[in-house]
């Protein structure tokens, strides 16, 4: 089993970052993902106004539970 871990955004080789499409564009708040299932065995996520910072990396199942609570959150509002 994958273990949730922090690493700094360098560390994780072969991650193509891609930002959220809910990322503001003047609002500073945008984050990144990058599928490294087949490196990792993860889905790593970063600020990207902080490229080279830190990176939470989590397992594949731990993310997908986390986009389904979001989505199911914004649509019952």
């Amino acid at each position: 089993m994958t273990q949730n871990r922090r690493v700094t955004a360098p560390e994780i080789e072969g991650a193509a970052w891609v930002k959220s499409s809910y990322s503001g564009g003047s609002e500073g708040q945008c984050v990144e993902i990058a599928d490294v299932t087949q490196t990792h065995d993860s889905v790593a996520v970063r600020d990207s106004k902080n490229p080279t910072g830190p990176a939470l990396m989590v397992s594949p199942d731990t993310f997908t539970a986390f986009i389904t609570n979001v989505i199911e959150n914004e649509a019952s509002r």
